[in-house]
């Protein structure tokens, strides 16, 4: 058995005893002390020091650990992926789980199939309650449904995947530009957020593969136009627009990846060529190998900034460079690389992925959403993509 499968095999082992449950880096409100009571700025605050502190007091706190819908899409998809490979049933049997647990707690109120993080959620500007859908949860739920349905035929998942284009479509403000348009993160969203943009308009496209519905069609193009015309020259995006200020927000890190995997998959499935469309991938996938990783496999945080060493930035490398390896030869390998680095450096004896590595001291608290789910998805992809 290679490392990489040693690897799967032992976080899987640590999910399944774990019941797929587990804390969050942005789960601090979900205290029995009544922290949220305090108004969004305390409340702003203890997310974010809780976030840092490597020390895990949840207990005290009174949080815990659940079941994240976020996190249940990633690792349905992981499973279903795994399944293909090992056809164990095991594996079957953990994606059947998922998938059932995800059909029996999508939120409930809205035009279509939504789902949202298990925590309230605060910052300065605002609140959002927990279970508050938004289009990056349910992309990421509906992408493992997808891959479920193309498993097992499972007529209740492709339901699932039409019905969250209404949602999509319905409950999501949009925002028009000279180029195209910009899909809403929440339905209180006011920014154009890139990747939350093009993940619903990934999510509007698998619905279309089944409904044909040309406004579906229509809103996602659109999505791609407005997204594509803020490409750097040099091949980067930043993270989000500010319609009313005019300004963009200058952060460049994992959300590159985000970004080009939406495009190849929005690529794939309008099933024909889009010459603006390929050369945008080409010339991010250049940037992002060699400007936001070292050739080791260990990725930047933020650019320029090397620290903390984020186990989200590694997943997302291993899952972009072994899908789009069509794009150069040495793409695949190079995911092969991060994967190795990412063992040697972030797994535990348990099974288990840690969090950040900072400069002078390390976050090793089990995430389960954050850092298991995505490392399970990226090893279980890189694994079908090799052996496929």
């Amino acid at each position: 058995m290679n490392r990489i499968n040693q690897s799967i095999t032992k976080l899987s082992d640590y999910l399944v005893k774990s019941g797929f449950k587990g804390y969050d880096p942005y789960d601090t409100l979900n205290s029995t002390l009544p922290i949220s009571k305090m108004g969004k700025w305390v409340s702003a605050v203890a997310i974010q020091f809780q976030k840092r502190n490597p020390i895990n007091i949840r207990t005290l706190l009174g949080v815990k650990k659940g079941y994240n819908p976020k996190g249940m899409g990633l690792m349905l998809k992981a499973y279903c992926l795994r399944y293909k490979q090992t056809n164990k049933e095991e594996d079957k049997h953990h994606a059947d789980f998922l998938f059932e647990w995800l059909k029996t707690n999508s939120s409930y109120g809205y035009s279509g199939r939504c789902w949202g993080y298990n925590f309230d959620w605060a910052n300065p500007g605002g609140t959002l309650k927990a279970y508050s859908p938004s289009v990056v949860v349910t992309a990421f739920v509906i992408d493992g449904i997808w891959e479920y349905y193309h498993l097992t035929k499972n007529e209740d998942a492709k339901q699932m995947i039409i019905s969250s284009a209404d949602y999509i479509m319905n409950d999501l403000p949009r925002t028009s530009f000279d180029y195209g348009l910009s899909i809403a993160y929440t339905q209180q969203s006011t920014g154009a957020c890139y990747n939350a943009s093009l993940l619903g308009a990934e999510t509007l496209m698998k619905a279309y593969s089944f409904t044909h519905n040309e406004d579906l069609h229509a809103v996602a193009s659109k999505a791609v136009a407005f997204v594509i015309s803020k490409q750097k020259k040099n091949g980067a995006w930043y993270y989000s627009y500010n319609p009313e200020k005019r300004t963009e927000r200058k952060q460049i890190d994992f959300h590159q990846g985000f970004i080009l995997v939406s495009l190849y998959n929005y690529l794939h499935l309008l099933n024909r060529p889009d010459r603006v469309v390929d050369s945008a991938i080409a010339k991010g996938l250049e940037f992002y190998k060699k400007e936001q990783f070292f050739k080791n496999g260990q990725a930047l945080w933020r650019l320029p900034k090397k620290y903390p060493i984020e186990i989200h930035n590694q997943a997302q490398g291993i899952i972009t460079f072994s899908l789009l390896k069509e794009y150069d030869t040495s793409y695949l390998a190079f995911s092969e690389q991060i994967a190795k680095w990412t063992i040697d450096n972030m797994q535990d004896k348990k099974g288990y992925f840690y969090y950040q590595f900072h400069k002078y001291y390390k976050i090793k608290i089990p995430y389960t959403r954050w850092s298991q789910a995505w490392m399970l998805l990226a090893f279980s992809q890189l694994n079908t993509i090799k052996n496929g």
